[in-house]
Formats: structure tokens, C-alpha cells, sequence
């Protein structure tokens, strides 16, 4: 028996990344709804449905998996899944789903392909917009994450406003793993000053401004550890200057992060646009106070309880974290007002969200169902014998829906 909705399963299958992070943890807050029967659930029934090399990694999803078929990676997603799907609503959480399904819903998490091109691939950009503009057209509806995210997809042309529905990310996953403070000694970081960013060139992350932050005499006593997956060659070869009081961690677990995040004077994430910005709130509900540029989704999702620099002042920056550094006061109570901020963040309440969009498009399909068959009645009665000069084909095409 096929379920109501199939989660398109194939993040299964990759590498952990924020996007992926999103369809895991609304996977598992709606098993939570299940275990609990809640009545928000109105009788749905979810199964997340993978490809055979996401087998080992369904082991973490607690809603029903099952593995669909022969192929894998892109060409399970196009062929394989929809093949399979039947009458099931399809939802896709990472960015892309299969053309030829009609009835699903798929998640956008922002326009950065359109805004920042030099942060990707020419390959990789008409690939992801070529099939975003088709799901755009075909999909019931399209989800996002932010209210700035949704905004930039309609100003695109993907959709009307009124089609792409808002779901926030939670970040309550930070608070089940246990820090890692192993990583605090490797590093040399324990009892120290630093501040934590991302290490990526991607363009609109930014870091080249706190780079030249980091270079100013006003942070030479602070270190800045970047996390991520480049290293000092990359940036290098990208043409930035490094400072000597620069750390790269590599890639970390969820443990060492959170042990990263906890012990740092602050999160700085300098982004010039962004479709959500996990990071700043996952810092802030651990107690962290974020210093963020006010682009993009930034100051949608960290509120008054974040900080704010110039993206293109490296000064700004350079004098904001130093303030910050040296009055233990702001410090603390940045670290309250962010932990209740972020509080209100919980992967509980995307997945309600997720129920109440799933419950508008379900009203909106049968209004259209009903429109449907009111112009079939009519078009039939134009047909009847008193009316036999109507032919089939006018009363096909008179259906409008």
C-alpha cells in the first residue's frame, strides 16, 4: 500500500549538507508527529523512499523507508522515483525533483544560482535553473525557506508569490550532540580567543572580509577558525591574503562544531545574500552571539538578537568583534537574547508547517477538481439533443482549470 506523501529520498545517497540537514530533520519531526498521533497529521501517512546506496544512511530516518527500484543518484530521482510514485503526493526538500511528476511539492531554498553566478559552476547553474523553472511550472506548489527566499523566487519568474509557501529551518538539532571538546586541545584553542566562520570561496559567503578583518592590529590578539571544506591552498589560489591568526579546522563532526560554536567569543557570518543562514541561529541557541551582514535572509531570521557589520567593510567588522571581545556585559546579555530567539526555531514547527501547506494544496486541488467537473456538467448539457451541434471537441475545450 502507497502512502499519501513520498519524501524523495535521494539526499540519502550524499554527503550531509545544510540542504540535506533540512529533509533529514523534517523527516524525523514528522515521525515525532506520527509516534505522538497528532491530530495535525489528519490520518497522512509519510514513507521516505531512497535508492539502493542511500540504504545505510536510511537507518537514521524514523519514518518508514523504502528502497524503489533499480538506478541511483540523478537518474533514480528522473526515471526511477516518479515511475514508481503512482497517485502519492511527491514532496522533494533539496532544491530538485523528477520532471515528469506533476503532483509534488518541492523545496527552493533560495535564488543563489540567479544572484550570486560567480559562486558556481555554468554547468551547474543552467542544469539547476533549466529544471527549477520546469518543477516551478509542473509542481502543485513550490516551499521555501525564508519570506527573502520567497520573495527572490518570484522575482525570478519561478512562480507567482502566492504559489511558494514559507517554511523556517529549526536548529533544535544542535542540542542533541553532545559536544566534542576534543577538537578545542588539537587546535590549541582551549583557553583562548577566537572567533568561528565558514571556509568556503564561494563568492557571496564573504570571507575575504574577515580576512582583512583579521589582519587589522585591533583582532591580532583573536584567532579566526574556519570550518569547512576549504583549506589555506584554496583561498590561496582564490587571492586572498591569509593573516597568520587564521585556523582551518577542516571538516568537523557535529559534536566538534558544537564544541567550536560554544567556547567562541562569537559566530561570524558575513554572507551577501542568503536564502536562511543556519549557522547564526545554531550559534545563538547555544549561547553564542552572531555577527552577521544584514543581507539576504539574515535579518529576517536573527532579529534583533544578532549583530551587524558592513559586508564590504572589513574595519567594520574588524571594530565590532573587538567591542564585543572586551565588554563581558553586551556579551551576556547577546547570549540570553539570542538562545531565546532561537528557541522558537524547532524542526516541530516546519513540520506543522509542512501539514498546514499539505492542507491548503489539498483544498486547492479539489477546488480545481470542482471547477472541473462544474464545466464538464455544463459542457455535457450543451451536448444533450437539443444541443447536438456542439461537438466534442468545443466541449473539451471549453474546460478551463
Amino acid at each position: 500500500m502507497k502512502p499519501d506523501t513520498i519524501i524523495n529520498g535521494k539526499f540519502l545517497s550524499a554527503a550531509m549538507t545544510g540542504v540535506h540537514r533540512v529533509a533529514f530533520e523534517i523527516a524525523n519531526a514528522l515521525a515525532s508527529l506520527s509516534e505522538q498521533n497528532a491530530p495535525e497529521l489528519r490520518g497522512r501517512r509519510f514513507e521516505v523512499w531512497h535508492s539502493h546506496d542511500g540504504r545505510d544512511k536510511a537507518e537514521a530516518i524514523r519514518l518508514p523507508v523504502r528502497e524503489v527500484g533499480p538506478l541511483k543518484g540523478i537518474l533514480w530521482e528522473q526515471l526511477t522515483l516518479p515511475a514508481w510514485q503512482g497517485h502519492s503526493m511527491l514532496l522533494n526538500l533539496c532544491n530538485l525533483g523528477p520532471l515528469a511528476s506533476g503532483n509534488a511539492l518541492t523545496m527552493i531554498h533560495d535564488a543563489q544560482v540567479l544572484l550570486s553566478p560567480k559562486s558556481y559552476g555554468l554547468g551547474f547553474r543552467l542544469w539547476y535553473i533549466t529544471l527549477q523553472r520546469i518543477l516551478a511550472r509542473r509542481n502543485r506548489a513550490l516551499l521555501t525557506v525564508s519570506q527573502y527566499s520567497r520573495e527572490q523566487i518570484a522575482k525570478a519568474g519561478l512562480a507567482p508569490a502566492d504559489r511558494i509557501h514559507v517554511i523556517h529551518n529549526g536548529v533544535d538539532h544542535v542540542l542533541r550532540v553532545p559536544p566534542d571538546d576534543a577538537i578545542l586541545e588539537r587546535f590549541s584553542l582551549a583557553g583562548t580567543s577566537y572567533a568561528l566562520g565558514l571556509a568556503t570561496v564561494q563568492a557571496h559567503k564573504n570571507i575575504g572580509v574577515l580576512l582583512k578583518a583579521f589582519a587589522k592590529p585591533e583582532l591580532a590578539g583573536m584567532k579566526l577558525v574556519l570550518f569547512g571544506s576549504a583549506n589555506h591552498a584554496a583561498f590561496t589560489a582564490a587571492g586572498h591574503e591569509l593573516p597568520r591568526n587564521v585556523v582551518f579546522a577542516g571538516h568537523v563532526t557535529d559534536g566538534e562544531l558544537r564544541a567550536l560554536m560554544e567556547h567562541a567569543c562569537a559566530l561570524l557570518f558575513p554572507s551577501t545574500t542568503e536564502g536562511f543562514g543556519l549557522p547564526p541561529l545554531e550559534a545563538m541557541l547555544l549561547g553564542t552571539p552572531a555577527v552577521c551582514a544584514p543581507c539576504g535572509a539574515l535579518p529576517e531570521v536573527c532579529g534583533d538578537a544578532a549583530l551587524y557589520a558592513d559586508p564590504h567593510d572589513a574595519g567594520a567588522w574588524a571594530a565590532t568583534l573587538a567591542g564585543l571581545a572586551s565588554d563581558s556585559a553586551r556579551q551576556a546579555a547577546l547570549s540570553v537574547q539570542g538562545r531565546t530567539h532561537a528557541s522558537h526555531f524547532t524542526w516541530r514547527n516546519a513540520a506543522l508547517r509542512l501539514l498546514d501547506i499539505l492542507d491548503i494544496v489539498a483544498v486547492h486541488r479539489r477546488a480545481i477538481a470542482d471547477r472541473f467537473s462544474e464545466g464538464l456538467a455544463h459542457n455535457v448539457a450543451a451536448c444533450s439533443p437539443a444541443n447536438d451541434h456542439v461537438s466534442l471537441h468545443q466541449m473539451l475545450s471549453g474546460r478551463r482549470i
